[in-house]
């Protein structure tokens, strides 16, 4: 199991399947809508689960109904479709729909249900609550009765903040803002996605007219199952449109007529519910409290975890003093009751420049550690805490920049951060693996402290000798006082691979430039084939991953997902067409390369994704699929892209590389890297681990790692990361950007052996720009026989 999770205190299922699994013992599961025993079973035991998660958040039947939905935001659409939004009239006002701008997108979504219905929607920001609360007067609670919904999150699933549970009773009393501004009836509804997961919840307190969460949040499974929590005197107030199996007393199919069942969770859940995932829970209950004894004692030990990391990492210095992380919190982690188990932060470098998340993330995966990144489908919070402007956020749309993806900086600036959530399976060790790792990878030694602050935070905190253990480990024992007065240097490096500035005319200046080698990968993830010269097409080099690996599921297999795939060894031979798969222990076995001979049925044209795109393949029989399968350990097919199928590249479009052709490659037709870059990296290695038993890699081992079609000598190290166009040998290719790199570089291609290198040392070296090589696109082939030929010329041009 991770030491960490990304998701909102997610905690670990692993203990949970085998108390599941029981449930076929206990008894044979039925629809609840029947009345046979089975059935009736199944109906009680569901009942019962409604009563337990009711006990749960301290309240009774009479009080609550618990409505079984897919998940939390379900919980919220059905909310946002049947609460009674009422439009403007000549008497009344039009309903509000308010929500605090730090909420899930899945509550700010439901402004897309009310805009449609002459709703005013009202962002509320976090300070205004409470500044603009008034006395409201007696006489305006008078006649009034256009009912306003008001929602905010108990948690803010972005920084973990915890926001007064007063609100509820307050904004339902109308002496707080909005509602004391505005005349009507005013219900709450209150998130508890995140919240709900570490801390206890009593509705007899704050009764809440809606409450939404989803399970696996609280217990890692089940998934797929959340339910709303609806109060009974509310609930009659919400209409319904659609009706579904088992939500009708009575309806006729030839007349419009339908009366609703008068049980509130029949009413609102259509068709059968997910009743073994209902079921589930009651071992999920049993399991939460007998590893933990209770909420409140997981509050107490998430908030001592999350408080613990806080301290240190906020304290955690470069050797210029300048600051680790830049934290985003409104608290310093003082009481369990303002703040959740939950860190929110960037990393910076020794100048204070933000590392951009997406490198933090793949670095923190060799280290078995996952944490989530972006903004967390939360932009109002993110908005706050990166200073990220209305028009920023429209600006990165336009640079690229969509919700979800790894494009981490825009012109500099972080377009999200990184999240470490803590659950009740998480432990100190957890933490202190985590302090590790940043300091591993991201500090500039030595380490530093800014005891000054540790002191102020530890103040408040029992865990002092624990602490000062971790922090004598971090900096073996040696760290120096910093004090408010120490300016941290800020010059820049001559720079940014610590060498001594050249220009672009000299670095290039009496080298001669040519193709070392040329490696092609016939079958995605597989080994490299290496030739001396070979045929160039419209995709790239002729049959360059063709074909690719997919599991039982039809899922692209890679070395991340199975490292031994680089012990398979595709050979071409383009006389006979024919493909040869090798491995140690194995027969060899051939595959035809084309089979224009053959009708397409007869090889099972399917369809396949890869890298976001569907692409249109044909398997290639049973044979190879038993070979694969029986290597791998695991139900295999091999499949190639269909010829008929065109593939077109998205990459480069910024720099102008036009519309491109692709094969089954990830970015561009053509990967290159330079061999004196290569040899840079392999001497920063060497130097790492002298003090380690490690043994360093040789230039061939490293060059296999970066997996490049093309490999060029007679250049300085990094010097290909800023051109625009090469010619090699009489072909012409486009540069479409740089590749960036992620752990797969780790895994060993002799033996199929994880490693943390080389990308530790590239992201150390390069300064957190983890990226080696650059892609390329042919821009014109030289007649229709072009090939490429170890020991051709290259003569490149620079961007600009």
């Amino acid at each position: 199991t991770p030491a960490l999770s990304g998701g909102m205190g997610q905690n670990s299922p692993n203990l949970l399947w085998e108390a599941c699994g029981r449930l076929s013992e206990t008894f044979d599961p039925s629809n609840p809508h029947s009345h046979n025993p089975s059935s009736r079973l199944t109906h009680d035991t569901v009942e019962h689960v409604r009563y337990r998660i009711l006990q749960h958040f301290n309240t009774t039947p009479d009080k609550y109904s618990v409505i079984f939905t897919s998940g939390c935001t379900a919980a919220l659409k059905l909310v946002a479709e049947s609460f009674p939004w009422s439009p403007p009239t000549a008497m009344e006002p039009a309903s509000q729909f308010c929500y605090l701008t730090d909420n899930h997108t899945s509550v700010v979504g439901i402004r897309g249900v009310t805009s449609a219905l002459g709703v005013v929607s009202l962002p509320v920001s976090p300070e205004e609550i409470e500044a603009r609360a008034r006395d409201v007067a007696q006489s305006e609670c008078s006649s009034c009765q256009t009912p306003h919904l008001f929602c905010y999150p108990a948690q803010s699933n972005f920084s973990g903040r915890k926001y007064s549970l007063g609100y509820v009773r307050g904004i339902q009393a109308r002496k707080l803002y909005p509602a004391c501004d505005s005349q009507g009836r005013w219900f709450v509804l209150l998130d508890a996605a995140s919240f709900a997961s570490c801390s206890p919840l009593d509705l007899q307190e704050h009764p809440a007219d809606f409450v939404p969460f989803s399970f696996y949040k609280m217990f890692g499974f089940p998934t797929g199952l959340g339910a709303l929590l609806v109060r009974n005197d509310t609930a009659a107030l919400l209409r319904k449109a659609y009706f579904g199996g088992g939500t009708a007393a009575a309806y006729l199919a030839g007349e419009n007529y339908y009366v609703p069942t008068p049980n509130i969770a029949n009413r609102f859940e259509d068709g059968t519910v997910s009743f073994l995932n209902v079921i589930a829970l009651n071992h999920s209950f049993d399991t939460l409290h007998k590893l933990t004894g209770g909420m409140d004692k997981v509050q107490l030990h998430t908030f001592g975890l999350a408080r613990y990391t806080y301290m240190l990492l906020s304290s955690l210095c470069h050797g210029n003093g300048q600051p680790v992380a830049q934290i985003y919190s409104d608290s310093e982690f003082e009481n369990p009751s303002t703040q959740g188990a939950i860190l929110n932060f960037n990393l910076t470098d020794c100048h204070g420049q933000i590392v951009g998340y997406s490198q933090v993330d793949k670095l923190a995966s060799l280290f078995n550690i996952h944490v989530r990144t972006g903004c967390f489908c939360n932009t109002g919070a993110c908005q706050i805490f990166l200073g990220t402007t209305n028009q920023d956020v429209k600006s990165n749309l336009q640079a690229g920049h969509v919700c979800g993806d790894d494009v981490d900086l825009v012109d500099g600036r972080p377009t999200g951060s990184v999240r470490v959530s803590f659950g009740y399976m998480s432990t100190f060790r957890d933490c202190q693996n985590f302090l590790n790792f940043v300091v591993e990878c991201f500090v500039e030694k030595p380490v530093e402290v800014d005891q000054v602050k540790l002191d102020r935070l530890k103040s408040n905190t029992s865990s002092k000798g624990s602490s000062q253990c971790l922090i004598t480990m971090l900096t073996n024992g040696k760290h120096k006082h910093i004090d408010n007065g120490e300016h941290a240097s800020t010059d820049p490096v001559v720079n940014e691979y610590g060498g001594k500035a050249i220009t672009k005319e000299a670095k290039s200046l009496g080298k001669a430039q040519y193709l070392t080698n040329i490696y092609i990968y016939p079958i995605k993830s597989c080994a490299a084939f290496e030739v001396t010269d070979w045929p160039v097409c419209p995709l790239g080099l002729l049959h360059d991953r063709g074909w690719m690996v997919v599991n039982g599921n039809g899922v692209c297999l890679n070395q991340k997902r199975e490292p031994r795939l680089c012990l398979i060894h595709p050979q071409i031979y383009l006389p006979s067409n024919t493909l040869l798969l090798q491995a140690s222990g194995m027969d060899t076995i051939s595959v035809p390369l084309e089979n224009h001979n053959e009708p397409h049925q007869s090889h099972g044209v399917c369809q396949s994704k890869l890298c976001g795109d569907r692409v249109q393949t044909v398997d290639c029989g049973d044979e190879a699929a038993s070979w694969l399968s029986e290597f791998l350990g695991q139900p295999c097919r091999l499949i190639r892209q269909s010829p008929d199928f065109i593939r077109n590249m998205k990459k480069g479009h910024e720099k102008g590389v036009s519309s491109t052709a692709l094969s089954l490659v990830n970015e561009a037709q053509y990967l290159m890297i330079n061999h004196a870059s290569v040899d840079l990296l392999q001497r920063h290695i060497t130097s790492r681990q002298e003090s380690s038993d490690h043994q360093p890699l040789n230039i061939h081992e490293l060059v296999s790692r970066f997996r490049a079609n093309l490999v060029i000598s007679g250049l300085e190290p990094f010097e290909e990361d800023d051109w625009s166009h090469l010619i090699i040998g009489n072909t012409h290719f486009q540069v479409a950007g740089r590749c960036g790199r992620c752990q797969m570089i780790g895994v060993d291609q002799n033996t199929g052996a994880k490693t943390k290198e080389p990308l530790l040392s590239l992201s150390a070296y390069r300064k957190g720009k983890v990226t080696f090589g650059v892609y390329l696109v042919h821009q014109s082939l030289d007649g229709s026989n072009a090939t490429l030929s170890v020991g051709a010329p290259v003569m490149s041009q620079w961007s600009g």
